[in-house]
């Protein structure tokens, strides 16, 4: 089944969505899941992070019809033509309060504080959390919002890294979990962070670490807050191929225009070996000659080879995300049930169960 966005559809997916929409005839809206995606990256970000979730989400569904709603959240800074993107597209979080979700994507925002409750959007986000806890099955928290919700539920407190955690990391299975379904023995994810949560603190406050790795620390971890599943990333799942590279470059020609004072590393795990000697090649000429023009020059075309190596991943962790919102919405105990049936067939099961017990019209 495809994704399906509910409202105004933004037009990176618009064009795609409305060629897929007959396969729909058959289901009405009330079978559908129903998920809230409320997306507090920067500007400069926010249409390709909506299209990345939207593209991931339309990956992992199978079988499964997903109503998805987005959202948009005040105190977040933005210009005017973000602004005017978010009220093309988006709902306010008024019209959340009011709704029926099963389950809820939180992304991260770029911080302007040390201490994340001064941020201007703290106690949204903060009501936000509070409310996915009686009102949704399951929450996923994106990078900053994982760190926030730790920090408000648990008091944890984030840590300050000595070098940004900047590349796709390789985390072995550290728990025996239902998200964990058909994973392989290592996942891979990227990372874009200059803070982490760590493993023993987050044990101590009853997390489960679900993936880990020596280089990139907790990666995926899980925790029960009253009804809902709270499913935390420290990494970034929903990335697309380009995404590392065009942070990579951006902070490049922040380097070049002198609006940070050193030059970037490049991602760890990411370019090919050949693509890193253009990339350093260019960084040496560009620490003898620092100018903005120099720019014209950067070898775009490494960007080109790039493959979304996490995707089986990412689907697989996202897969099993969706039938557990199908269990719990169901009401019965089909998460264990669907984990134990042939692969052809856990996907036409957790679509039936989706229509068998939601309210027509919620």
């Amino acid at each position: 089944m495809p994704l399906i966005v509910k409202g105004p559809v933004p037009p990176r997916w618009k064009e795609r969505e409305a060629s897929r929409l007959a396969l729909l005839d058959s289901v009405t809206q009330s079978e559908c899941l129903r998920l809230a995606l409320i997306n507090n990256m920067p500007d400069s970000a926010l249409e390709d992070t909506e299209l990345q979730f939207f593209e991931l989400l339309d990956d992992a569904s199978g079988d499964i019809p997903v109503l998805l709603k987005l959202y948009s959240m005040t105190g977040v800074p933005r210009a005017a033509l973000g602004q005017r993107h978010l009220n093309s597209f988006y709902f306010g979080l008024g019209d959340l309060w009011l709704s029926r979700t099963d389950g809820m994507i939180v992304t991260g925002t770029e911080p302007h504080h040390p201490n994340l409750r001064d941020e201007p959007y703290w106690a949204l986000m903060t009501q936000l959390f509070d409310w996915a806890e009686r009102n949704t099955n399951s929450t996923i928290l994106s990078c900053l919002a994982a760190h926030a919700s730790v920090l408000h539920g648990d008091g944890i407190q984030r840590h300050p890294l000595a070098q940004k955690r900047f590349g796709v990391y390789e985390s072995p299975v550290a728990s025996d979990h239902g998200l964990m379904r058909n994973a392989a023995s290592l996942l891979r994810f990227p990372h874009s962070r200059w803070n982490e949560v760590r493993e023993n603190e987050l044990i101590a406050a009853g997390y489960v670490v679900l993936t880990k790795s020596v280089e990139a620390g907790v990666d995926l971890f899980v925790k029960k807050k009253q009804k809902s599943l709270f499913v935390h990333f420290q990494g970034h799942p929903e990335y697309g191929a380009y995404t590392l590279a065009k942070e990579y470059r951006r902070d490049v020609k922040r380097f070049l225009r002198a609006e940070r004072p050193s030059y970037p590393s490049l991602p760890d795990g990411y370019f090919d070996e050949a693509a890193s000697q253009l990339l350093n090649s260019f960084r040496a000429n560009a620490l003898l000659d620092r100018r903005e023009e120099l720019m014209n020059a950067f070898p775009d075309e490494v960007i080109d080879r790039l493959q979304k190596t996490w995707q089986a991943s990412a689907k697989c962790i996202y897969s099993n995300w969706l039938e557990y919102l199908v269990s719990a919405r169901a009401e019965q105990p089909a998460f264990n049930s669907i984990a134990a049936a042939p692969a052809h067939t856990q996907r036409s099961q957790a679509a039936k169960a989706i229509g068998a017990t939601f309210p027509s019209g919620s």
